[in-house]
């Protein structure tokens, strides 16, 4: 059980200074939404361009993360890996880079923003940098630097989050009382406000990198050329499931913003109610983020010692308590997590519980991705995130039209369900892991018949601190549930069996 202990203390350190990050970062919804600044098609407007941000990210690091972690297990490399892979990424950074700076208007005029060339430009730069922080902050992981990999993350999220209140808050205030303020000279109240929400971006890019320079100082004039085909062959099948998982997971707020009937202006009102009821699953998102920050390095050094796959069986059971409960703390108490978005983006609250189980769905499938990327069958992962995405493109082209936002919910939640399934029947074919899947299956569907007897039962009372009062007995009666049948499970742990009688 050490090693669940080691891999619970990994996703605490790596995985907690991202939660705290990403939280951080998240406190900007209920800013933005509340905000008289920016409308709500403007708010859809910038949910468009950080849905396509990510996929742009995926080709400028071309899986070389994950290669990273593979092959810096493997002696022969340990020497050259870090210098060959920064440089190949730099190399590469500065290609695409220049690509898109002479096509600014294709991607402007593919996602609706033609008219916003400053932002277009800022976005690049933005993808540009953090790509270059990439390989630096998977050091801190591989080398295990909890500290300065938190003190990074959290220092720029919160220099994004100042610059973001000074511009739209503080600048945008300060002229609307004083015309004549000299704000005017950082501020420009007829450009699109969104603009320097994405500097501000820019800004925290370049500042983590600045924070990074004692590792962009340690690459060394090394290339591997060996070295650098090994990784390329094993990561550009990864290419391809970045590439579909990141249509699986954003793109829907682009298929809205064009096949969704009606004005612009209602399009991008629909694209910012969807997305802002997304971030209602920042719960299980962010655990999610915290599991994959500790858990890729931790599964390939694993996978060194005696059984591996015996552990990788308990993480998994681990992985769905956890994340079973806080399905039922974010959908059972959703009267207060509603309060998180502005009154005029809650109309789309419906959505939240597809998505919690979508989101659910895509973190087994985080953990069952390990036999693909154990077993070098990363065209495996291709295919599986192909399907995946055939499935997210054909019912949102299908049912947008007629069911808007629900119909994105409900794609992400079947192409994450499908992919799931997949990974789970054709892994236990190629590298079988004993996971006690009938029980965690069990644990799954109890979550949703206490889900729905709470919405039963709060239909014949609709009262506020009734439904409450009858989510807290759900939650708990769950959760005694799962101690009562884990217990000897639980008493193993070195970290909590000390404290169970």
């Amino acid at each position: 059980m050490s090693n669940i202990k080691k891999l619970a203390s990994q996703t605490m350190w790596y995985g907690l200074s991202s939660i705290a990050a990403r939280f951080i970062n998240y406190l900007l919804t209920p800013y933005l939404t509340y905000s008289h600044v920016i409308s709500k098609s403007q708010y859809g407007d910038m949910s468009t361009l950080y849905a396509a941000l990510p996929i742009l990210n995926i080709l400028f690091t071309y899986g070389f993360e994950t290669a990273y972690f593979r092959f810096s297990s493997k002696e022969e490399y340990k020497s050259t890996i870090y210098s060959t892979t920064a440089w190949s990424l730099l190399f590469s950074t500065l290609i695409f880079t220049g690509i898109l700076w002479l096509n600014q208007s294709v991607i402007g005029k593919s996602i609706g923003l033609l008219d916003s060339p400053r932002l277009i430009q800022y976005a690049i730069l933005v993808i540009a940098f953090d790509t270059l922080s990439t390989i630096p902050f998977a050091s801190l992981r591989q080398e295990g630097r909890p500290v300065k990999f938190a003190f990074v993350k959290i220092a720029g999220i919160t220099i994004n989050m100042f610059l973001t209140w000074f511009f739209i808050g503080y600048c945008a205030g300060t002229i609307e009382k004083n015309p004549e303020s000299s704000l005017n000279l950082v501020y420009d109240t007829k450009a699109n406000p969104i603009i320097y929400i994405v500097l501000a971006n820019l800004v925290q890019s370049i500042f983590t990198l600045l924070l990074l320079f004692s590792e962009i100082k340690s690459i060394r004039f090394q290339f591997n050329a060996k070295l650098w085909k090994e990784m390329m062959v094993y990561a550009l099948p990864l290419l391809i499931v970045g590439f579909g998982g990141i249509i699986n997971e954003t793109c829907d707020r682009l298929m809205l913003s064009h096949w969704l009937p009606g004005s612009e202006e209602f399009r991008k009102g629909q694209v910012g109610i969807y997305s802002a009821c997304y971030k209602l699953s920042i719960l299980i998102t962010l655990f999610i983020q915290a599991f994959k920050m500790g858990a890729e390095p931790f599964f390939f050094k694993q996978a060194e010692s005696g059984n591996p796959q015996r552990v990788y069986a308990r993480v998994m059971k681990f992985f769905i308590l956890v994340i079973s409960v806080m399905f039922l703390v974010v959908s059972l108490f959703l009267p207060i997590w509603k309060f998180f978005i502005g009154a005029q983006y809650r109309e789309g609250l419906v959505v939240v519980p597809i998505l919690l189980l979508a989101n659910i769905f895509l973190g087994i499938y985080y953990n069952l991705s390990v036999w693909f990327k154990l077993s070098n069958k990363t065209i495996a992962g291709t295919y599986i995130t192909l399907i995946g995405t055939a499935i997210t493109l054909i019912v949102n082209y299908f049912f947008i039209p007629t069911f808007g936002y629900m119909a994105s919910a409900w794609a992400t939640f079947l192409c994450y369900g499908t992919m799931m399934v997949l990974s789970f029947v054709w892994g236990q074919k190629q590298y079988y892991i004993p996971y006690a899947w009938k029980k965690l299956v069990a644990y799954m569907v109890i979550v949703i018949v206490l889900f729905f007897i709470q919405k039963g039962i709060t239909l014949l009372w609709s009262n506020q601190w009734f439904a409450l009062t009858v989510s807290t007995v759900l939650l708990y009666a769950y959760c005694w549930f799962i101690f009562l049948v884990e217990k000897k499970e639980f008493k193993k742990l070195p970290f909590i069996g000390a404290r169970i009688k």
